[in-house]
C-alpha cells in the first residue's frame, strides 16, 4: 500500500486505558485478547519496573525520572536551561512534548533535541495537535509515537469524530521520514485530571480497526 509504513512490530496500546489501578498482567491478557501486540507501561506506579513476563512485549516505559531507553515527561516549572540540564542527565532517553511543558510547541520541540544530542521525542499526536501543531511537523524527531484523535480544546475524540489528524498523511508522512519505531494508541479516563472519559478501550479499538490497514507488515 503507497504510503503505509512497515511496522513488523504491529500495533500496540498504552496501559493506562485500562485504568489506572489495572495490573500490568491484567492489562496485557486483555491487550493480548483485543489483537493488540505491545503494551506502553509506566514507570511511578506499583508494578512499573516489575520484569515479569507479560502476554504481550513491552512497548515503551514512560516516567518522571530520566531512565536510557525510556520516556520522561518534560519538566512543567523550569527555565529553558533547567530543562536542557534535566534532559542531559541520561543519554538515550525520549520526551514526550506535551502541553504546560516547556515543550508545547514545534519549535520548542526541535530545539529541545538540536540542544541535547540524541535527545527523541515520544510523539502523541493528541498533544501536538491540542498544542496547535501538526504532529509531522516533529516527526522526524519521533523515536515513539502514540495515535490518539484530538483538536484543540478537545485532547480526545472517538476516531469517528471530526478531529485535526489526518491518519493517513500521518502513517503516509512517518514512511517518508523512515520511521521505524512502535505505534501505540492512546485514551485514558482521567477525570481528576479533568481529562474524563467514558470507554477509552473502546476508543482504542476503533482508532486501532482505523489505522491497521495503513501499516505494511
Amino acid at each position: 500500500m503507497s504510503g503505509a509504513v512497515a511496522s513488523g512490530r504491529g500495533l500496540g496500546i498504552v496501559s493506562i486505558a485500562f485504568g489506572a489501578g489495572c495490573p500490568y498482567p491484567e492489562a496485557a491478557r486483555r491487550a493480548a485478547a483485543l489483537g493488540f501486540d505491545h503494551l506502553d507501561i509506566g514507570l511511578d506506579r506499583p508494578g512499573g519496573s516489575d520484569e515479569r513476563p507479560l502476554a504481550l512485549p513491552v512497548g515503551d516505559r514512560i516516567g518522571s525520572t530520566p531512565r536510557a531507553g525510556c520516556t520522561v515527561r518534560p519538566p512543567r516549572r523550569c527555565t529553558w536551561e533547567e530543562g536542557v540540564a534535566f534532559l542531559r542527565q541520561v543519554p538515550g532517553i525520549r520526551v514526550e512534548p506535551g502541553p504546560g511543558s516547556l515543550l508545547d510547541t514545534a519549535e520548542a520541540v526541535r530545539a529541545m533535541c538540536l540542544e541535547v544530542e540524541g535527545l527523541r521525542i515520544t510523539l502523541d499526536t493528541g498533544w501536538a495537535v491540542v498544542c496547535g501543531y501538526d504532529p509531522l511537523d516533529v516527526a522526524d524527531l519521533a523515536g515513539h509515537v502514540q495515535l490518539r484523535q484530538a483538536r484543540p480544546g478537545h485532547p480526545q475524540l472517538h476516531p469517528d469524530e471530526p478531529g485535526d489528524v489526518d491518519f493517513d498523511a500521518f502513517v503516509a508522512g512517518l514512511d517518508r521520514t523512515g520511521y521505524g519505531g512502535l505505534l501505540s494508541v492512546e485514551y485514558f479516563d482521567l477525570p481528576d485530571l479533568g481529562l474524563p472519559l467514558g470507554d477509552p478501550v473502546g476508543h482504542c479499538v476503533a482508532l486501532a480497526a482505523r489505522v491497521r490497514p495503513l501499516l505494511r507488515p
